[in-house]
């Protein structure tokens, strides 16, 4: 369950305004029937505004009349309490400049690791250019005596889930041109 915002302004607020249990307070605020009862004692935050839920839009009138009524009852968060989820956009990935030098290492890995993965999809996972990729591979980048393959993920540079989907996404494709180079080696070798 997920709390509402400031838990301790709204557990005062709720204390002090309502006939709530400390039980049912500690359930909505996710804290300590304890916390509840010394905030109520005035041991705990007691310099503190009060937060009323009800106006930020938290919980309504009515659901707390209904917990008040009946103490077994918990007060319930409102759904459009919940912030909206967070959404990924699909711009350009900032990368800091701690771990900027660290992209060839992680192009090299990838490069020697998963020839499957397109320079695109490289690119993209790591937040590099085609030409750094290029110069990688041909070994043309002017660190190139520095450059050691290392992991991606363990660089920080992206996360797992990412890096299985481009190799996944890339399989996906991959098959095929995989098949066919095997059947004309099969041929060469027969024939």
């Amino acid at each position: 369950m997920a709390a509402p915002l400031m838990p301790k302004a709204t557990a005062v607020w709720l204390v002090e305004n309502t006939s709530l249990t400390f039980e049912q307070i500690a359930d909505f605020c996710e804290l300590h029937p304890l916390e509840i009862q010394a905030i109520a004692d005035g041991e705990v935050a007691n310099q503190m505004q009060g937060l009323d839920p009800v106006a930020n839009g938290q919980t309504t009138v009515a659901e707390i009349e209904r917990c008040q009524a009946d103490p077994e009852a918990r007060l319930k968060l409102s759904p459009r309490a919940l912030p909206p989820q967070f959404v990924k956009h699909k711009g350009p990935r900032y990368t800091p400049i701690a771990k900027r030098q660290d992209k060839p290492d992680a192009i090299a890995f990838l490069l020697k690791s998963h020839p499957e993965l397109s320079d695109g999809q490289i690119s993209k996972l790591i937040g590099t250019t085609k030409p750094t990729i290029a110069a990688v591979r041909d070994r043309t980048h002017w660190n190139s005596p520095n450059i050691k393959p290392r992991h991606p993920v363990g660089l920080g540079l992206c996360t797992i889930e990412e890096l299985e989907a481009a190799i996944s996404h890339a399989r996906v494709r991959r098959p095929v041109e995989d098949n066919d180079l095997g059947d004309e080696e099969g041929e060469r070798l027969e024939g």
